[in-house]
């Protein structure tokens, strides 16, 4: 069975629910997991939009997210969950805010099941994260969401 990344609230490729974005509540969405590899240690989670017009934005960055974890409940994180800084210089969720009047844009969710613990303190960057995960991928999911304004 290979990992799948799902959500309650939208399916691969359909529109997020506004309470996600900036127009809304700015919660994060509800996402769960299935199909777990053997070797799992940790899960990371990020959240990128491709189509931003600066180039790739990031929206919310999670690790530390243990192997009995396997579903993240709308704007929760479990206890074990350590965030890292988005495009918007803050260390948490930012939901989809795209310039009014652009195309939908795609929202990324990849979702990385990890052979080791990454030990990565708070609020570091994608960068530093994607460095940190290089090697350490068991296997990854996706899912994708849109949202126009």
């Amino acid at each position: 069975m290979s990992l799948l990344l799902t959500s309650a609230l939208f399916a691969d490729g359909e529109m997020l629910p506004t309470r996600s974005s900036c127009d809304g509540e700015d919660m994060s969405s509800h996402l769960t997991w299935t199909g777990i590899p053997d070797g799992t240690r940790e899960f990371a989670l990020t959240m990128l939009d491709p189509d931003a017009p600066g180039g790739t934005f990031v929206h919310w960055l999670v690790w530390g997210l243990t192997p009995d974890v396997h579903e993240l409940e709308e704007g929760v994180l479990p206890s074990c969950a350590i965030e890292g800084t988005n495009g918007f210089g803050r260390v948490a969720y930012g939901g989809p805010c795209p310039p009014r009047g652009d195309r939908p844009h795609r929202y990324v969710f990849t979702l990385s099941a990890l052979s080791s613990n990454l030990g990565l303190p708070e609020g570091v960057s994608h960068d530093e994260l994607e460095a940190a995960m290089r090697g350490n991928v068991i296997e990854q999911a996706q899912l994708i969401g849109r949202y126009a304004r």
